[in-house]
This record gives C-alpha cells, sequence and structure tokens, in this order.
C-alpha cells in the first residue's frame, strides 16, 4: 500500500551546479550531496558500471527533490520539451509569481513565456509560468488566486 511521496527526481548532468540553481535561486535547503558505491549503484539502476553522485534538497513545504549524475556511463541528453512522451515537470507554488519572475528573468533564468492565468482545470483562475533549470527540465511556477 502507497503511503505518501518520497521524492522527485532528475538526472542531471553537473549534480553541484543543478544543486546550486535549487538552492541559491530556489531556496531549497541541500540535504546531502555524495557519491554512492558502485555496487550498490550498479544493482540499483541494474545499469553496469554505474557510479553515481546524488543531491537531496528540500523543498519549502517538505517535498524532496533528488538529483543524480552518472559519473559513469555518461548519458544522452534528452528532449525534455513538455510534448514529448515521458516528459515530466515539476510544480511549486509560489507567492507572488510576478514578482518571482521578475527576480529570476534578472538572474538569467530561462522561461517559456509570462506568466499567463490558466484557464480550465483544478488551477483555474492562477496565474503560472514555466521556467527551465540548467539542464532543460521544466518548473512550473503557480500562483494560488486568493479566495
Amino acid at each position: 500500500m502507497i503511503l505518501t511521496t518520497n521524492h522527485t527526481s532528475f538526472t542531471v548532468s553537473d549534480v553541484e551546479r543543478s544543486a546550486a540553481f535549487y538552492r541559491d535561486l530556489l531556496g531549497f535547503k541541500l540535504l546531502s550531496l555524495a557519491e554512492r558505491p558502485r555496487e550498490f549503484a550498479e544493482i540499483a539502476t541494474g545499469i553496469p558500471g554505474a557510479h553515481l553522485k546524488v543531491a537531496y534538497l528540500e523543498i519549502p513545504g517538505g517535498h524532496r527533490l533528488e538529483l543524480i549524475q552518472y559519473l559513469t556511463p555518461p548519458g544522452v541528453k534528452l528532449d525534455t520539451r513538455t510534448h514529448n512522451v515521458g516528459s515530466a515537470h515539476l510544480g511549486l507554488n509560489v507567492d507572488d509569481l510576478r514578482q518571482v519572475y521578475r527576480e529570476f528573468r534578472a538572474h538569467g533564468v530561462r522561461f517559456k513565456g509570462e506568466p499567463i492565468e490558466i484557464p480550465a482545470g483544478p488551477n483555474k483562475g492562477n496565474l503560472m509560468v514555466y521556467v527551465l533549470d540548467p539542464d532543460d527540465f521544466t518548473l512550473e511556477l503557480i500562483q494560488i488566486r486568493e479566495k
């Protein structure tokens, strides 16, 4: 029986760069950054020769984000644009989306568009914008409308 979520994970090209992005810009708390023993990595991933460096960060609110860099074997960069099957994104609530948008743009963060109101579904009326992390993973920033 599933009890709750444990973490969300992205495979990244440079775990230290990505951890800094999530920690310094988004305000996540770095919990750990360490290599995994090869014996564990090979068994856990099913990939011969797997050697991993892994960061765990905590998102405000308690959810954890795991960032994994394969030191060996080298991986292939995937096309993670949101229309591709298998692509995923992480949705994060923010207090003032327009302010966050301005601050992130000033830091050189890449966006897919500008803040816009969501027209339908459970987030109807909320503002959202898609942001790209250093490896082009999509993050959706959402400002919950006041009721």
